[in-house]
């Protein structure tokens, strides 16, 4: 199977059985994504959906956010992981929002990697979640997924599993195509033990072939 052939399977099985995938993450407009994305680092959409309502109900816009302290945003956050710096990372992004952009969140990948807190993988979330544009964000799941799928080959870091995703993924799809990985890799494609007997994926996945092959030596 040609690597072409695979992303088509892959991408029809996607598009028939899960039209509509999105983020996890609760949030209601552009600015409270960014914040909820920030505190997704290294820790679950869920915890973070806990502690988010609280948040923005203190800090509505980054116009109020900016004004406040790292350590009044830390008491409400202090139960994410790596609370310190990203309480201080919110006040700086929120900082660079209304001083830069007017307090208007960038569509622009260069700029909002400017915000404190926001690299690539971050950038590339709003980009495509807020501005369906086509930018592949890739997080550990999206890592994991693509390469046990054969999507992605020899692949070491991040932004050359993008690449590789991007080039084989038409344009229209890679915006959803990022909340498709993603969710197959939190529910189905785990780290530890993934469910591959129920997976309908399996008939062209390279893992599962690798680990059949294994099983009959």
């Amino acid at each position: 199977m040609t690597k072409k052939e695979r992303f088509e399977k892959v991408i029809g099985y996607f598009s028939k059985n899960h039209p509509v995938a999105e983020t996890e993450l609760k949030y209601k407009n552009p600015y409270q994504l960014l914040v909820a994305v920030i505190l997704s680092a290294q820790c679950t959409d869920k915890r973070v959906n806990m502690v988010t309502p609280a948040l923005f109900k203190a800090f509505p816009g980054p116009e109020v956010m900016a004004l406040a302290s790292s350590d009044e945003v830390f008491q409400l956050i202090r139960s994410i992981s790596y609370p310190n710096n990203k309480a201080k990372h919110l006040v700086g992004m929120a900082a660079m929002l209304v001083k830069d952009f007017k307090g208007v969140v960038p569509s622009e990948i260069k700029d909002l990697e400017k915000l404190p807190g926001v690299g690539r993988k971050t950038a590339n979330v709003i980009a495509s979640v807020v501005y369906n544009k086509p930018a592949m964000a890739v997080d550990t799941h999206v890592f994991r997924v693509s390469n046990r799928l054969g999507l992605t080959t020899d692949s070491k870091t991040p932004l050359e599993t993008e690449k590789q995703l991007i080039k084989y993924i038409p344009s229209e799809k890679v915006a959803i195509a990022h909340h498709w990985l993603i969710l197959h890799g939190r529910y189905v494609c785990v780290a530890r033990n993934p469910k591959c007997s129920p997976c309908e994926l399996r008939s062209f996945c390279n893992y599962f072939a690798d680990n059949q092959k294994k099983i009959k030596k």
